[in-house]
């Protein structure tokens, strides 16, 4: 027999929905590997540590919140959003406001006040780039995927300052091959629902150029700049050759599935290459952080 589900269970759940779990855990993840980076190979300072996973968790979690607040009315046109908590009615769009803005306040002030006021400024400007830029930027133009890959590739730059206390190479470096690394990801997405982006009035690139071209041609040639891009930290002195030829191997996986996608124009193929990015981006910090453990 099926247990009830109580109205505050439910009710908690959907305020946990709105803070979009799983790319929350994901930045997470980047944080803690910008912290170990940027402290030479140490979670230590302990305190600061999880001073900074609590703050980073905040602060996005309430950008997630007030993402869904923003896109509530596209959310329930399109067929992959229109059971999310706020298109559902379990939570309203004023108690939906006043949610993700406390997160954020909390979390940007705990890491300006625990941490440095470096990693809270990050913290700052990845929620404003994420909620009222990139957002609103997907009603109007495709570009929008290039200006979106800025605020999340910064989750471990603000690890490696709250490490730190300082904006360094190795910083910039994680940072340019997350950039990069997010268009053949966020493209492969977009193709898979370009139907459904069309029906909830997003500018995506597969919606602006139905026929594809435009869309393969980015995932290209991303792909193919992520290759150098991706090895260096083998010529800047942060990794080594286990981390070069891993790799190294991957950027090729990834180009060998996005040139696949060209050719076939299939939604199969376009969730063969979202499944490689996924896997590349767990395998990129497992290289570099073993890589600079041994």
């Amino acid at each position: 027999m099926a247990l009830s589900t109580s109205p505050r269970s439910r009710k908690i759940s959907a305020y946990v929905g709105l803070t979009k779990p799983r790319i929350l855990t994901m930045v997470l993840v980047m944080s803690a590997a910008g912290f170990f980076l940027g402290a030479d190979g140490s979670l230590r300072p302990l305190d600061t540590f999880f001073i900074t996973m609590l703050g980073t968790a905040l602060s996005s979690a309430g950008a997630a919140v007030l993402n869904h607040y923003l896109e509530r009315d596209s959310d329930e046109l399109m067929h992959r959003t229109k059971k999310r908590p706020l298109p559902a009615g379990d939570v309203s769009p004023e108690q939906a406001l006043s949610f993700g803005v406390q997160l954020v306040l909390m979390g940007v002030g705990l890491l300006a006040w625990q941490v440095n006021l470096l990693t809270g400024f990050i913290s700052l400007l990845t929620v404003f780039l994420y909620v009222l830029v990139y957002t609103p930027l997907k009603k109007v133009t495709w570009w929008n995927t290039v200006i979106g890959a800025i605020p999340g590739a910064l989750p471990p730059v603000g690890g490696w300052t709250a490490a730190s206390g300082k904006l360094e190479l190795g910083a910039w470096i994680i940072f340019l091959i997350l950039f990069v690394w997010q268009h053949p990801h966020f493209y492969a997405i977009a193709w898979m629902y370009k139907e459904d982006y069309a029906r909830g009035g997003f500018k995506m690139l597969p919606v602006v150029h139905p026929d594809g071209r435009s869309t393969f041609n980015q995932i290209i040639g991303f792909s193919i700049i992520l290759i150098p891009i991706s090895l260096l930290p083998v010529l800047s002195g942060m990794a080594g050759a286990l981390y070069g030829w891993g790799m190294g191997i991957l950027g090729v996986g990834m180009l060998a599935m996005g040139i696949q996608l060209a050719r076939t124009k299939s939604v199969q193929d376009a969730k063969a290459l979202l499944k490689a990015s996924v896997i590349y981006l767990p395998l990129f910090f497992a290289l570099i952080l073993g890589d600079r453990s041994l």
